[in-house]
């Protein structure tokens, strides 16, 4: 039997959850140091688009796993490997025996290791799903514990709201003036190793991310994110030539403001409007169809 201390963490659980997994959108990435033990040191003013992949929850005779979408069968195979997976297990874990056997749907909409944090953000929608469907609470500091065994970005990704991130990304400050985007998400679907990203990196100690308290305005944050850097797009672009491309491209559609997201290969364009977005989108995707192009809107500080 419970005790009451342990009853008093669970409610209620439900027959089945939805979560969306929203892509993550690194704004700045600025890097500042590297750690003895390898970890390199960042100051990051991340964001997350509307559009992302979709995982399903619901009470199963066993646990199960599937996929769908766009980018399922690049996952296909992948085994234990799944942050998804990983992540059910770890939570698992930590709650005992009331975690009862689930079966996950995961619609995979983003592109696999494409610097906009796919993995993480399915990682950190399961524990948020499963702590719904199966009628459990953990503290705030357990939970980012949790989050962070699974890798740097997934306490980010849990939050899934603007933000500024330091340390190797656990170090998390909400940032609740930053108003949402109308964007362009563009990948050609081109691996770019993140090892070799950092490896490649002229210097690691740069100067750190700097923004004054408050800019209301959605002009006054374009010219601050102007003013900001991606460390990694350098090294990245040497990599990747296509990335320079996509820029150029997103410029050319009108894009206010362009920059990679991550260690790559995505690039963001930030447009005026969500009209003029799509319509770059759809542009874009006639020129290069097989290439990735998604109009979306980031969330907004106050949502």
């Amino acid at each position: 039997m419970m005790s009451s201390e342990n009853r008093s963490q669970f409610s209620v659980s439900c027959s089945s959850v939805s979560e969306k997994a929203r892509a993550k959108i690194n704004l700045a990435l600025h890097v500042t140091g590297q750690r003895p033990d390898g970890y390199h040191l960042l100051d990051m003013l991340v964001t997350f688009a509307d559009h992302g992949d979709r995982l399903d929850f619901m009470r199963s005779p066993a646990d199960a796993f599937t996929l769908s979408g766009r980018f399922g069968e690049v996952l296909a195979g992948d085994g234990g490997t799944n942050l998804v997976l990983k992540a059910r297990d770890l939570l698992r874990g930590a709650i005992g025996p009331l975690a009862f056997p689930v079966s996950i749907h995961l619609e995979k909409n983003l592109p696999v290791a494409s610097g906009i944090g796919g993995g993480s953000a399915d990682a950190a929608a399961t524990l948020r799903g499963l702590m719904r469907l199966w009628g459990t609470t953990l503290s705030a500091e357990t939970l980012a514990a949790l989050a962070l065994k699974l890798g740097a970005d997934v306490p980010m990704c849990l939050e899934s709201r603007p933000l500024i991130a330091r340390g190797i990304g656990e170090e998390i400050e909400p940032v609740p003036d930053l108003p949402g985007f109308a964007m362009v998400l563009a990948n050609p679907l081109k691996g770019v190793s993140t090892r070799e990203v950092f490896r490649r990196l002229a210097t690691k100690n740069n100067p750190a991310l700097s923004l004054a308290p408050s800019r209301p305005q959605a002009a006054d944050w374009l010219a601050a994110i102007a003013a900001t850097r991606n460390d990694l797009e350098p090294p990245a672009r040497a990599l990747v030539p296509e990335i320079a491309a996509m820029a150029a491209m997103l410029q050319a559609r009108g894009a206010l403001l362009t920059r990679m997201s991550g260690s790559g290969a995505t690039c963001f364009g930030i447009f005026a409007t969500m009209a003029a977005a799509e319509d770059a989108a759809a542009a874009l995707h006639d020129a290069r169809p097989d290439w990735y192009f998604q109009a979306t809107e980031t969330v907004s500080g106050g949502a």
